[in-house]
């Protein structure tokens, strides 16, 4: 599962190229998130005419014609192993509404239920890095469309593993595009796709128990503490 990610670039500029869009479509809405939580607006990168596209999804996926969106915290995350099945999923994945979801971190806990302590997961040089999503659009109001989106999960890999038995798909950089591309009607392909991350694609590191509360979205809750995390 993945329940709380961050994407804490500040530098609109540099967040751009890592994506690979240009710099001006990084918009003045965009703002670095230390603790994104369930229903809260974020971005998705999607290919439009084979030029990739950065725009804005709330985070838990609404089926398209959807009288509300009272399931979407149950929607956060999809299991790659039953996109097909499950109604909630299923249209999305056969309509090749793929994305990527752009964050840098992902968080996880261990310990008891009284005093659960975070776990952030990140590249070791902090970049970002990009989740595999599906998205959909429905209406809350007519005339009015809003976009939302799910993070694909599947097996964790040996860093995960110890801290939770299923992770977020990690899109590898040099098939991005494959991904993305909706002409690809081939979902076999698309589903090679969602296995573990690489063992060294990613680093374990005890953070501040603020990450506890959505309330709390800042630098602090990345602190890193001194933790003794089970291998």
């Amino acid at each position: 599962m993945c329940g709380r990610f961050t994407l804490t670039e500040t530098d609109t500029q540099k967040l751009a190229i890592q994506l690979g869009i240009p710099e001006d479509a990084v918009t003045d809405d965009y703002r670095p998130r230390w603790n994104v939580a369930p229903t809260d607006p974020h971005w998705v990168l999607r290919l439009k005419r084979e030029e990739r596209e950065l725009l804005p999804a709330k985070w838990g996926l609404v089926p398209f014609g959807s009288k509300d969106a009272k399931k979407a915290f149950r929607a956060i995350n999809a299991r790659a192993e039953t996109l097909d099945k499950r109604p909630a999923f299923r249209s999305a994945w056969k309509r090749h509404r793929r994305c990527a979801v752009p964050v840098d971190g992902f968080f996880e806990w261990v310990g008891p239920k009284e005093a659960r302590q975070p776990v952030w997961f990140h590249r070791p040089d902090h970049t970002v890095f990009l989740l595999a999503g599906l998205y959909e659009s429905w209406q809350p109001e007519p005339e009015q469309w809003q976009r939302t989106f799910t993070i694909i999960t599947t097996e964790p890999n040996d860093t995960v593993r110890p801290i939770h038995d299923r992770m977020p798909v990690v899109l590898p950089a040099d098939g991005l595009d494959d991904w993305l591309f909706q002409g690809n009607e081939d979902l076999e392909a698309a589903r090679a796709f969602l296995v573990p991350a690489p063992e060294d694609a990613l680093v374990a590191t005890p953070v501040s128990p603020r990450v506890n509360s959505v309330k709390n979205d800042d630098p602090a809750c990345v602190e890193t503490v001194e933790y003794a995390l089970p291998t």
